[in-house]
C-alpha cells in the first residue's frame, strides 16, 4: 500500500494515535500506521524489526492483523507478541533488541476507542514524530517492500522478569482487580509465582468491560476493590487500567493511594540504595511528594505531564524513578524506565512485605494536606491553550509566584493550584492544594475567578 491516505486529524494526539473505531479509525488507517512506521524506521535501519502487541478490545485484532500488513507492505520483519498489556509490548522490544513497537490499545479509553502507542528503538514515538507520519501517509511518500511475520509468544517470560525483582518478607494478603483488561492472564500467571493469599477479580480480558470502566484514577471503579479488601482483610489492594501502563492502589482501610503518595513511598525505597538520586514527578504532584524527596536526600524535579515526557526526561537526567498522579510508575531502578503497574505492584508489595508498618501506616506518615483529585472540566480543543495563557499573563501582572512549566501552577504560603490543557482530550485540568479546608478553600476561589475572568464557568468542586 502506497497510495496517500488522510487520517482525521483527531486521532493524531500528543502522545499517541487514537479515535473512535468505525468512525475516527479504521482498519485502512491502522495499514496506513503501519506503513508510514516502517518507513520512518527504515531511515535508520532496513529491513527493520517491529514488536507489535493489541490489547483485550474487541476491535484489537482487526486493527492489528492491519497495523502487520502495513508494516510488512514498508520491508518490516514484525515480530507478533500477542495479546497483553502494553508494558508486555515495551518489553519485548528490549528483550528481542528491536528497532520499535506497536500496541494497538485503547488505554482506558471507553469500549469503542482504539489505538497505538509507539517505541521508535526503547524510545517513546510521540508529538512532532507523530504529525509526521501524518504527512509522509498523507503524501504517500512510503518505502515499498516485503516483510515478515513472526509470532513469538512472551508472556511468561515477562512474568518470569517480573518476579525476577520480588523480594519475599511477610506473606501478605494481596485482593487484584483486572477490570476485564488486558493483564487479567498475566496476574493470574503472576499470582502463581509469588507467596501470599491473593484475590483476584476480574481477570477474564473482555473487551466490553462488564464489571467497571478500567480506569484506577476514578473513586467509582475501585468499589469492588475496596469491598474485597475490608471483606477478605486484605493487605492491600491492586487495580490496572485497561492495557496495564497505570496503576491503582488501596490500603488495608480501604482508602485509595493516588499516585504521588504512590511515588513518596516507592522514593524512599529507591533513595535507600541511590542516595541523592533524582526523583521525578508530574506537575500535578503534591509538594508533600516534592518535599518529602528533598527530606530523603533526594533530588526531586517537577517535570511536564505526559508518559513519553517523563520517559524522556528520565534518561536525560538518569532518573531511576519517576511516577504521574494518573498512576504511570516509571522504575529505571533495576528495570527499563518505562511505565508498568505490573512490575510497580511488585516493588509495592515487596516494600509491604519487608517492613515492619503496614501499608496504611506508611500511608499515615505522610505529612497530612487537603486537596482536590484531579478536576477535568470540558473546554473546547481551539480555546483551551490560550485560557492557560491568559490566567499565566493576568497572574504574571498581578506579580503572582507562577510556573509554567505545563499550564500555571500558582504557589503561595497557603499551598498552590494548577490549571492545563489537557493533549489528548478537549478539557482543561485543575488541582489545588493547602494546608487546612480554609485554605483549600480560598485557593479554589482563586481558581475560579481567573477561569471567569476568561468566560469559563467549571463546574462546582
Amino acid at each position: 500500500m502506497s497510495a496517500a491516505h488522510r487520517f482525521d486529524p483527531s486521532i493524531l494526539r500528543q502522545y499517541d494515535i487514537r479515535g473512535v473505531v468505525g468512525r475516527t479509525i479504521t482498519a485502512r488507517d491502522a495499514e496506513a500506521i503501519g506503513h508510514g512506521f516502517a518507513t520512518i524506521v527504515q531511515r535508520d535501519r532496513a529491513r527493520p524489526k517491529i514488536c507489535l502487541g493489541y490489547d483485550g478490545r474487541l476491535s484489537s485484532p482487526e486493527l492489528q492483523a492491519a497495523v502487520a500488513r502495513g508494516l510488512n507492505a514498508g520491508g518490516a520483519e514484525v515480530i507478533r507478541v500477542g495479546l497483553g498489556p502494553t508494558p508486555l509490548l515495551y518489553y519485548s522490544v528490549h528483550k528481542r533488541s528491536a528497532d520499535g513497537g506497536i500496541m494497538v490499545t485503547g488505554s482506558h479509553n471507553p469500549p469503542d476507542f482504539n489505538g497505538f502507542k509507539m517505541m521508535i528503538g526503547t524510545r517513546p514515538f510521540f508529538g512532532d514524530a507523530i504529525q509526521e507520519l501524518g504527512r509522509l501517509v498523507a503524501a504517500g511518500e512510503l518505502a515499498n517492500g516485503t516483510g515478515s511475520v513472526l509470532d513469538v509468544a512472551l508472556l511468561d517470560d515477562y512474568v518470569a522478569r517480573l518476579v525476577q525483582d520480588f523480594e519475599p518478607g511477610r506473606t501478605l494478603t494481596i485482593a487484584w482487580d483486572a477490570g476485564n483488561g488486558a493483564t487479567g492472564e498475566a496476574v493470574e500467571r503472576l499470582t502463581k509465582q509469588i507467596p501470599g493469599r491473593h484475590h483476584l477479580l476480574f481477570t477474564k480480558i473482555d473487551g466490553t468491560f462488564p464489571s467497571h470502566h478500567p480506569d484506577p484514577t476514578v473513586p467509582e471503579n475501585l468499589e469492588a476493590l475496596i469491598r474485597t479488601v475490608r471483606d477478605q482483610s486484605c493487605d492491600l489492594g491492586i487495580a490496572f487500567d485497561g492495557d496495564g501502563d497505570r496503576i491503582g492502589v488501596v490500603d488495608s482501610a480501604g482508602r485509595i493511594l493516588w499516585g504521588d503518595q504512590l511515588m513518596a513511598i516507592f522514593a524512599a525505597d529507591v533513595l535507600r540504595t541511590r542516595p541523592g538520586a533524582t526523583i521525578i514527578a508530574d506537575v500535578k504532584a503534591s509538594q508533600v511528594l516534592f518535599d518529602e524527596i528533598a527530606r530523603l536526600g533526594g533530588k526531586p524535579l517537577m517535570w511536564r505531564t505526559g508518559h513519553s515526557l517523563i520517559k524522556n526526561k528520565m534518561k536525560e537526567t538518569g532518573a531511576p524513578l519517576a511516577g504521574e498522579m494518573s498512576g504511570h510508575i516509571f522504575f529505571a531502578d533495576r528495570y527499563y524506565g518505562f511505565d508498568d503497574a505490573l512490575y510497580a505492584a511488585i516493588r509495592l508489595i515487596s516494600i509491604v512485605a519487608g517492613a515492619k508498618k503496614s501499608l496504611a501506616s506508611m500511608r499515615n506518615r505522610l505529612p497530612q494536606v487537603v486537596n482536590t483529585p484531579e478536576i477535568r472540566f470540558d473546554c473546547d480543543d481551539t480555546r483551551k491553550f490560550t485560557v492557560v495563557e491568559e490566567v499565566r499573563n493576568r497572574l504574571r501582572s498581578a506579580g503572582a509566584k507562577v510556573s509554567d512549566l505545563d499550564g500555571v501552577r500558582v504557589s503561595s504560603g497557603r499551598g498552590w493550584w494548577l490549571l492545563r490543557a489537557s493533549n489528548t482530550q478537549p478539557v482543561l485540568v485543575a488541582r489545588c492544594e493547602g494546608p487546612d479546608a480554609a485554605a483549600l478553600d480560598s485557593l479554589k476561589q482563586e481558581l475560579v475567578t481567573q477561569l471567569r475572568a476568561s468566560g469559563i464557568h467549571p463546574p462546582a468542586f
